[in-house]
């Protein structure tokens, strides 16, 4: 018995490109945006904090976009946002400056811990508790 040969399927030539004298523009058309209406990204680093203004994300968002309103019900890290959905930072970039635009998310800055207390303060402390 022998083995079942594969046929090739008919050459199609591929359609030609247009040149520049044309009159075409060289480039197709973007049927996407990657910043928003104005081209601008939102000001945003790795430690930028955000937080959901909105509970339930609207049906018009992406999947991407709703996982990112879920997860942001507490504040979070853009560089926490970045690992938890898998996404490197440019695109969270995206992302956030849709719904920063939108309004659905806030940023904050993040929260600065203050300067650790002078020890002879702290010892002044712990000996006025030890002596009651």
């Amino acid at each position: 018995m022998t083995p079942p040969q594969r046929q090739r399927r008919d050459h199609v030539p591929e359609p030609a490109t247009p040149q520049e004298g044309d009159g075409k523009p060289g480039n197709p058309e973007r049927m996407y945006v990657v910043a928003g209406p104005d081209g601008e990204r939102a000001e945003l680093d790795l430690v930028t904090l955000i937080v959901a203004r909105a509970t339930d994300p609207p049906p018009s968002a992406s999947p991407e976009q709703a996982a990112l309103l879920r997860l942001c019900a507490a504040p979070l890290s853009v560089a926490e946002l970045s690992a938890y959905l898998h996404l490197p930072f440019s695109a969270m970039g995206v992302l956030l400056t849709e719904l920063l635009t939108a309004e659905l998310v806030q940023a904050r800055a993040p929260i600065v811990r203050k300067a650790r207390s002078d020890r002879s303060l702290l010892e002044a402390v712990m000996n006025g508790l030890q002596r009651l």
